[in-house]
C-alpha cells in the first residue's frame, strides 16, 4: 500500500463545523491559514471555509480574510463588515458595486452571509480588533488608479497632481492587455509615471487623514498600479514572468496587512489551490514559477506559522465562463483521474473528509 493510499483510509468524515476539531488542532498557533479550492464558484468550497474561518476567528483569535479578489472591491467589503463611515447599507449593495468579470467569484450569497456575520462580530469589538476582508490581487489598475486619484485630491494635492498625470497616461487603454499591446508598438510606457507616484505616496502616507485604515488603503492601491503596471509588461517579455509577478504582490499585499495589523496578527487566506498549494512539490518548479503557499512558506516554516488547507472534489458542477469575459454558466466538473487521491477517497466513500497529511518539514 502506497503512503497516499494509507493515507487516504485515515479520514475524517464530516459534516458540519463541529466536525472540524482535528483540522483545528492540525492549524494550532500557526499565523498563516491559507485555504484552497479546486475550482472557483464552487459553493460547497465557500461554505467550508467559511465554517473554518468562523472558527478560527472565534478561537484562535485570526485577525483578517484575505481573498483572491480585487482590492478596491474588497475594501468596500472590509468598510462595512467594520461598520465603517459611507461603508452600504446591506451586504448585497456593497457587492452590487463588483464590476470586474468574474463578479460572481465574490458578488454571491454566500460571501454576503459571511459578510453579516463579520459585521455583527465585529460590534462590541474596538477598532484595532475589528476582522477585516481584503483583496490581494493585481488586476484592478483602472480602479485603483480612480481611488487614489479622488482621494489625493482632497488629502494631497502635490500628490494628486501625480496621480493625475498616470491615470491620463493609462486612460487610453482600457484593460491590460490594450496596455501590452501598446507598449509592443512603443506608443505607451508609463512606468516612469507610476514610479514617481508611488514614491510620492509612501513618502507621505502618513500625514493622510484620520480614517482608521487611511494610509493603509492608499498605500496598498498605489502598489497595485506599479504592480499591475510590471504585470501587463511582463505578459510581452520574451520570458513570461506575469505569474510570479502576480504571486509576489499577493504576498507583499499580505505583508503590509500583517503589519497594519500588528505582531500578534493572524491571516486567513482564500484562493485557489495553484495559489495556496507550495509551488517546489509541484511541476510548476520546472518551470520556474513559484506561488504564494510557497513564499510564506519559505518565510515562516521554521516555526509551523504557516498551514496549508486544501480542498478537491470527485465530480460535480461550477459556476465559470467558457473564455474570459463571457457570461457565467454552470459547467459540469469531469470526474477525478482514476489513481489520484480524491478518486481514491470517494471509492471508499462518497461522504465529505478531512485528511490531515504530514509536513513535508
Amino acid at each position: 500500500m502506497t503512503i497516499a493510499e494509507k493515507q487516504t483510509k485515515q479520514f475524517h468524515p464530516i459534516a458540519n463545523s463541529r466536525d472540524l476539531n482535528p483540522l483545528m488542532e492540525g492549524i494550532g498557533e500557526a499565523k498563516y491559514a491559507l485555504l484552497g479550492e479546486a475550482s472557483h464558484g464552487t459553493h460547497e468550497y465557500y461554505t467550508w471555509r467559511t465554517a473554518i474561518s468562523k472558527r478560527l476567528i472565534l478561537e484562535k483569535g485570526f485577525s483578517f480574510i484575505a481573498v483572491e479578489g480585487d482590492w478596491p472591491d474588497c475594501y468596500r467589503i472590509n468598510r462595512y463588515v467594520k461598520g465603517y463611515d459611507d461603508h452600504g447599507n446591506t451586504a448585497r449593495e456593497v457587492l452590487e458595486q463588483f464590476k470586474r468579470w468574474p463578479t460572481w467569484m465574490w458578488a454571491n450569497w454566500e460571501i454576503a452571509a459571511l459578510m453579516d456575520w463579520l459585521r455583527e462580530h465585529n460590534k462590541s469589538l474596538p477598532v484595532n480588533r475589528k476582522v477585516g476582508f481584503y483583496g490581494l490581487d493585481v488586476y484592478s489598475l483602472w480602479e485603483s488608479m480612480e481611488v487614489i486619484v479622488n482621494y489625493l485630491k482632497k488629502e494631497d494635492p502635490k500628490a494628486a497632481a501625480l496621480a493625475i498625470e498616470a491615470y491620463r497616461c493609462f486612460e487610453p487603454y482600457s484593460e491590460g492587455q490594450d496596455y501590452a499591446r501598446a507598449l509592443i508598438s512603443l506608443s505607451a510606457n508609463c512606468s516612469n509615471e507610476v514610479v514617481q507616484l508611488l514614491q510620492a505616496v509612501k513618502t507621505r502616507s502618513g500625514n493622510y487623514d484620520h480614517d482608521p485604515e487611511a494610509a493603509l488603503n492608499t498605500g496598498i492601491n498605489v502598489q497595485v498600479i506599479a504592480n499591475a503596471e510590471e504585470y501587463f509588461r511582463s505578459m510581452i517579455s520574451f520570458r513570461d514572468e506575469s505569474w510570479n509577478i502576480r504571486d509576489a504582490h499577493m504576498v507583499e499585499t499580505l505583508d503590509e496587512l500583517m503589519k497594519f495589523h500588528g505582531r500578534k496578527a493572524k491571516a486567513i487566506v482564500w484562493e485557489h489551490n495553484t495559489h495556496v498549494g507550495d509551488a517546489r512539490y509541484t511541476d510548476m518548479r520546472k518551470s520556474g514559477m513559484w506561488n504564494v503557499g510557497q513564499l510564506v512558506r519559505e518565510k515562516y516554516h521554521r516555526n509551523d506559522e504557516v498551514f496549508i488547507v486544501g480542498f478537491s472534489s470527485f465530480e460535480g458542477s461550477v459556476i465559470a465562463g467558457r473564455m474570459w469575459g463571457e457570461k457565467m454558466e454552470r459547467m459540469k466538473v469531469p470526474e477525478a483521474v482514476k489513481g489520484s487521491i480524491e478518486s481514491m477517497l470517494h471509492s471508499d466513500s462518497a461522504e465529505d473528509k478531512l485528511i490531515l497529511l504530514n509536513s513535508p518539514y
